[in-house]
């Protein structure tokens, strides 16, 4: 199968990787020439067979208009896009009606992984059609990790399920990491008591009900830098936590852990405190998220 790839960043990089890797051939486009296998995005069009597929993994919001805004005017009927962007799920059903004027097909991808997904697969939600669905197996079973399908991919439901999907998967996310950040502000504020913070959650990996991937983060972040030294307490939000707060106020569905992880986001942009070192760190473990570092 041979897929075109739009956006090459940190994430788009290392699924253009993967894909290869088992035997899916990509066409990238960026527009950083460095990494771009092709000058346009008209060219990578042209190098795709029809009906083409287009994976657009760019930043949400203008950017992602922007793409899909040009693509309308590149692509042919019975051609497919799908945004594996941050997208809100509600831009979904704006972007799948305008294609659909042209004959075009198009599905969402909630992609979690972050910088690891080149060695572990990522975690994919998707909406869409069915038949959409089959069409493109061979690239959902190429990026997810290894194991039973149903443990890295499902089909959540029509256009705009596999983004809201992800949006409250990055709620929850938020709010893990909250917890775990927590517990290491008051485990290290009682050093009297406590003679090894990291190798506390370091114990925690194996056998108790915390563990995770997230805890194992926390760790590598702690044995790197075990106070936090280099890295302010500032946690910026990118958007979904906010969008599924929102849809918890709209459906009259409790979210108070959820909503507690993004109010303590915003004070982490008044104060440095120890527990948003931990979130800021968490974010550059798992998503290759940018830090302020200390001046």
């Amino acid at each position: 199968m041979h897929i075109g790839l739009v956006g090459l960043g940190k994430m788009g990089n290392n699924m253009r990787a993967r894909l290869e890797k088992n035997g899916v051939e990509v066409t990238g486009y960026d527009t950083n020439p460095a990494v771009s296998d092709v000058a346009a995005l008209a060219d990578l069009v042209k190098a795709l067979p029809a009906p083409r597929t287009v994976w657009v993994m760019v930043p949400a919001g203008k950017i992602t208009d922007a793409v899909v805004n040009d693509l309308e005017g590149l692509l042919e009927p019975g051609d497919l896009v799908i945004d594996g962007g941050n997208s809100k799920f509600t831009d979904d059903f704006r972007h799948a009606e305008q294609l659909a004027a042209k004959g075009i097909d198009y599905m969402d991808a909630g992609v979690s992984g972050g910088v690891w997904g080149l060695e572990n697969g990522y975690g994919l939600m998707v909406g869409g059609s069915q038949a959409q669905v089959e069409r493109v197996m061979p690239v959902f079973d190429a990026l997810r990790p290894e194991g039973p399908r149903e443990e890295g991919f499902v089909h959540v439901g029509e256009v705009g399920a596999g983004h809201y999907a992800k949006m409250v998967h990055n709620g929850i996310e938020y709010a893990l990491m909250q917890a775990y950040a927590e517990g290491y502000e008051l485990l290290d504020t009682r050093k009297d008591i406590i003679k090894d913070v990291t190798g506390t959650f370091k114990a925690w990996q194996r056998g108790t009900v915390v563990r995770s991937w997230l805890l194992e983060l926390l760790v590598r972040a702690l044995e790197a830098d075990p106070e936090f030294q280099n890295i302010e307490g500032y946690v910026q939000d990118s958007g979904e936590g906010r969008w599924t707060v929102e849809e918890g106020i709209n459906n009259a569905v409790p979210l108070p852990t959820i909503s507690a992880s993004i109010f303590a986001r915003f004070v982490s942009r008044q104060e440095d405190s120890p527990a948003m070192k931990a979130v800021a760190a968490l974010r550059n473990q798992f998503g290759g998220h940018a830090v302020k570092a200390v001046d």
